[in-house]
């Protein structure tokens, strides 16, 4: 059975999007306009492959979400320039597994693709029963310290973003 299109999917995506296009671009009427299009288009027709719409329980936890993960990146880019700048002899490069709390595929994809973007470390791949997360860190002399950091920087937030019901 074919399920009808919605006309806009997925709301809080598209204003995501309409606020990316409007940071990335200088401010006018026809940035506007063209940014709403994209915001409005793209979602529209990747629905078929994303059926779910994201439900947001904590927005303003989501706003600061997005900060602290800016911040994370910023800082850990000086300390990677760092690292690799020095001498190779002292980085311990490891593969480790994170196992997850977070059950949903969209708060998954988010958090690897946080891990990712945040210099240093690199979400590798997920186990097949999608309970791990395989990382590989540049430079992690303690594994379970570096696993705990990223459990309760990353991964809480988004489980209460993303999966906890709202009280």
């Amino acid at each position: 059975m074919k399920t009808r299109k919605r006309l806009i999917p997925h709301p809080v995506l598209s204003l995501l999007m309409l606020l990316a296009w409007l940071l990335l671009n200088s401010f006018s009427m026809g940035h506007l306009v063209l940014g709403s299009l994209l915001a409005l288009a793209i979602p529209y027709l990747i629905q078929d492959f994303w059926p779910n719409a994201v439900k947001v329980h904590k927005p303003l936890q989501l706003v600061w979400y997005i900060l602290k993960v800016l911040g994370d990146i910023m800082i850990a880019n000086f300390i990677v320039a760092k690292q690799i700048l020095g001498p190779s002899s002292r980085l311990n490069a490891v593969f480790f597994e994170i196992p997850l709390e977070v059950k949903n595929d969209f708060t998954i994809s988010v958090l690897a693709g946080t891990i990712s973007l945040t210099p240093g470390t690199v979400s590798a791949d997920l186990s097949k029963d999608r309970k791990r997360l395989i990382v590989h860190g540049l430079n992690v002399t303690d594994i379970e310290g570096e696993i705990a950091k990223i459990k309760q920087r990353y991964e809480a937030p988004l489980k209460e973003i993303f999966e906890c019901c709202p009280t």
